[in-house]
């Protein structure tokens, strides 16, 4: 007895100590997705910035992208679907044929930029509101649009990390000093 009194009271100790830090972590879903946004775009600036600008034309085999493709295939991807968030934001023009470091980089990023302003235009609400799509998606709420180009940019990140592997480079975030 005396051992399940004292479970009793040490899960009674634990609520006590933890339920003001649960209180305390309030955020929104809007101020969410923001920071795995931006952080997304710091993750994948990182990675194009690691590939020099001679190895952008590689490919592993003739029927993949080149890198070049895969960084500015992510813009492309991330402007077309963002416009179905109906947002006030201008979109950027998106060259998916640049094949420079700078210029693939900076499609990429301007993106990024775009996907934001989107997203601090929104509520919580809105954010839940159904859009239509394309035919992949389909009908979805913003936020399911935004948790999409998240996951297809993480696809191409994973893409992106063999191409500068297979080029004796090591990714930012397998870096350590």
């Amino acid at each position: 007895m005396r051992s399940v009194a004292r479970v009793f009271a040490l899960a009674g100790v634990f609520v006590l100590v933890l339920a003001p830090r649960a209180h305390a972590q309030v955020g929104t879903l809007r101020a969410e997705l923001l920071k795995d946004w931006v952080e997304m775009k710091d993750t994948l600036v990182k990675l194009a910035n690691e590939m020099p600008e001679d190895k952008y034309s590689y490919k592993p085999t003739p029927a993949q992208r080149t890198f070049a493709q895969q960084v500015t295939h992510i813009a492309g991807a991330n402007v077309m679907n963002l416009q179905f968030l109906r947002g006030k934001a201008a979109a950027p023009a998106v060259n998916r044929n640049a094949a420079s470091k700078a210029e693939a980089i900076k499609a990429m990023a301007d993106s990024f930029d775009y996907g934001a302003a989107l997203i601090n235009e929104l509520t919580d609400a809105s954010l839940f509101e159904v859009v239509q799509t394309n035919p992949f998606l389909g009908p979805s709420t913003r936020a399911r649009v935004l948790y999409f180009l998240l996951g297809h940019s993480w696809d191409i990140y994973g893409q992106m990390v063999v191409y500068l592997r297979e080029n004796g480079r090591v990714p930012p975030a397998s870096q350590r000093p």
